[in-house]
């Protein structure tokens, strides 16, 4: 029983033929890593021309009005109850009227329990007699604990 050890060749001048790719592979790595050091970080921006100084304060004060629609859909503005669908239409149409800039800001107020439709319908009446600035207030209660 003999073994094999070697190459049947009898010279033992053969050298080894692959290339060697480990060095080549540290060498690129560390090019690599220059490559990333040396890239100065991008930032983006943008130039715009602010103005300068301080704006006038508003000389006027625009008014608001709450109209509260309350657990049972009755109705109050600032308060003061609300008897029929006609005087919150003409209420409504009182606010439309004069300067945009100096119409009163109308402010909804609804309660928790109060019913979808009635809110709805204060909302499309407002927004039909053309007042624009309508905003709902009291969002708090409806938040999940």
């Amino acid at each position: 029983m003999g073994m094999n050890v070697g190459s049947d060749s009898t010279t033992e001048d053969e050298g080894i033929v692959d290339i060697n790719t480990t060095p080549l592979i540290d060498v690129m790595l560390v090019l690599l890593i220059m490559l990333i050091i040396t890239i100065p970080l991008q930032t983006q921006s943008v130039a715009i021309d602010l103005p300068q100084g301080n704006p006038p304060p508003p000389t006027v004060e625009v008014p608001v009005v709450t109209l509260a629609v309350d657990f049972d859909n009755s109705l109050t503005w600032n308060g003061q109850p609300i008897a029929s669908e006609d005087e919150l239409q003409s209420r409504l149409q009182g606010i439309a009227q004069g300067p945009e800039d100096m119409r009163p800001e109308f402010h909804l107020q609804p309660n928790r329990l109060a019913d979808y439709k009635t809110v709805i319908h204060v909302m499309s009446d407002a927004q039909r007699l053309g007042v624009t600035k309508i905003g709902i207030v009291g969002q708090e209660q409806f938040a999940s604990p």
